[in-house]
């Protein structure tokens, strides 16, 4: 039966809103491949999309969503590497590969990056065409739902990498939302010795639940020095976005420690510049991920190698799509929600 025209899709529409519409769907040219989407995650940058710190980016009314899992359902001319019927997942950044970033090898921070669901149409549709260089395998036993988590964890992977973490190495986390609890995870099954902190009781519980030492953020200081003694730790990933957690996170450092900045800070926020010379403190951004991340993330994912499935709080239908926004907003047990389109396979 021919497919119909038209599709369903989630649209930021400016001033703070989301709103269900029609998407079409189109035949992938050479080079791509057409996508069934079967799950769609909602993340911090979906927030900072609706909150309108990205309007400078946006075109309204956009397709918005790049944490995906779907099935091959059309392949463009010339296409080989793929079938039909496979299941897979997207690396959503498409770089120029003519910028300075992209000509010494570092494509995934081009300076005209297009970050698919911000910068141009997302996976928050029942059909969505990509190019083919951007699409990852997903072996065929993990199921979608879980395969949506493959872009955050790859996230988790190029910060644990870009940290250099060793084993027997003592890490603290600022922020307990999705991609700090697998940057916990993911530390841990490394071989470090992991604390967790955030101002959510529900994420500390959940934390705490996962296997991770979680504690508020006015204990931190004395949780780094029972963990590490008076050395402090080797390595701090702030996550949360947050001022105060730059502020406090040298602070806990030991000499030559590495202090990582995952969270995005919309606006500039103070540094302990002092501190970081007298202690030669490592200071490193960790932006999104590179192709090696996203096959790190596969693999774990395929071995069950951590437990990504309690991190989904919910699963709802694009129908619920404000509801969504609204139960991540609010700050309470949420941590992902992911969308299902269509039936759920």
């Amino acid at each position: 039966m021919p497919r119909a025209m038209t599709s369903r899709g989630g649209f930021y529409v400016g001033n703070g809103q989301v709103q269900i519409g029609e998407s079409t769907p189109r035949s992938p040219d050479a080079g791509e491949v057409q996508i069934q989407v079967s799950h769609v995650g909602i993340c911090g940058t979906d927030l900072h999309v609706l909150h309108g710190t990205m309007d400078h980016r946006v075109t309204v009314p956009q397709l918005i969503g790049h944490e995906m899992s779907g099935v091959v359902t059309e392949l463009g001319p010339g296409v080989e590497s793929l079938e039909t019927g496979e299941k897979v997942v997207v690396r959503p950044l498409i770089s120029c590969n003519e910028c300075p970033a992209c000509r010494t090898g570092h494509q995934h921070i081009c300076q005209r990056l297009s970050f698919l669901g911000i910068d141009a149409p997302g996976a928050l549709q029942d059909h969505w065409t990509v190019p083919v260089d951007i699409v990852h395998l997903v072996p065929p036993h993990v199921p979608l739902e879980t395969a949506a988590l493959v872009e955050p964890l790859a996230v988790a992977c190029h910060d644990v990498k870009r940290a250099g973490l060793a084993s027997g190495e003592s890490v603290v986390v600022f922020g307990a939302g999705p991609i700090g609890l697998l940057i916990g995870l993911l530390a841990r099954q490394k071989g470090a010795s992991v604390l967790v902190t955030d101002i959510n009781p529900t994420r500390l519980d959940l934390a705490a639940g996962l296997g991770l030492d979680a504690v508020a953020a006015g204990e931190v200081d004395a949780a780094v020095e029972a963990l590490t003694g008076d050395t402090g730790a080797d390595v701090v990933f702030e996550v949360s976005g947050s001022a105060a957690a730059i502020g406090e996170a040298t602070n806990l450092l030991r000499t030559r420690g590495r202090l990582v900045v995952v969270g995005i800070h919309s606006e500039p926020h103070p540094v302990d510049l002092f501190r970081v010379f007298w202690r030669e403190l490592h200071l490193l951004g960790a932006r999104v991920y590179e192709p090696e991340d996203f096959d790190e993330a596969i693999a774990l994912t395929s071995e069950q190698a951590l437990p990504l499935d309690r991190l989904i709080t919910s699963v709802v239908p694009l129908e619920n799509l404000a509801e969504a926004f609204d139960e991540l907003q609010s700050g309470g047990k949420a941590v992902k929600v992911l969308v299902a389109m269509g039936e759920k396979r």
